[in-house]
């Protein structure tokens, strides 16, 4: 087999195993993600996908973790790979990690805007602007409001 017709057939492998995944057959689309990463082992966003699905499908969080690193070293800046890891963590019960994994994420992919929105999602908050008051105090929430404005009008979030 050429190298054209593996790469044709490792995608249309990849693109079975999405539909399978979109719907909720994860055993299925661990093994048709398995054959497309046996045909382009290089892939980076086939192995980070395999991941996400082996923890979905049999909850071995920590291979699923070990193949989503492995996609990360091959491939930094991609932004479905930190988003896949993300997800791994929580199924795992593993915030902390997800949150870290997200925010190093927005290093390597120029603060991509589904990265901010999956941190965004999950909660995370920017600490009191008066630390020694409590977060719902007067002051601190009118002084979180205009840093909010402020950061807006600059782009930074």
């Amino acid at each position: 087999m050429t190298e054209q017709a593996k790469k044709a057939e490792a995608d249309n492998a990849f693109q079975q195993g999405m539909m399978f995944f979109r719907s909720s057959y994860y055993g299925k689309a661990v093994t048709t993600l398995q054959r497309a990463v046996e045909l382009d082992r290089h892939n980076s966003l086939y192995v980070s996908y395999l991941g996400l699905l082996v923890a979905l499908a049999h909850k071995k969080y920590a291979e699923a973790e070990q193949i989503c690193h492995t996609a990360l070293r091959m491939k930094r800046n991609q932004v479905q790979s930190y988003l896949n890891l993300a997800e791994v963590y929580l199924k795992a019960g593993n915030k902390e990690d997800a949150v870290e994994t997200l925010t190093v994420g927005l290093q390597y992919t120029k603060r991509d805007v589904r990265l901010t929105r999956a941190l965004r999602k999950l909660g995370v908050r920017r600490p009191p602007i008066i630390p020694f008051l409590q977060r719902k105090h007067f002051l601190n929430r009118h002084l979180g409001k205009l840093r909010h404005r402020v950061l807006q009008r600059l782009g930074i979030e």
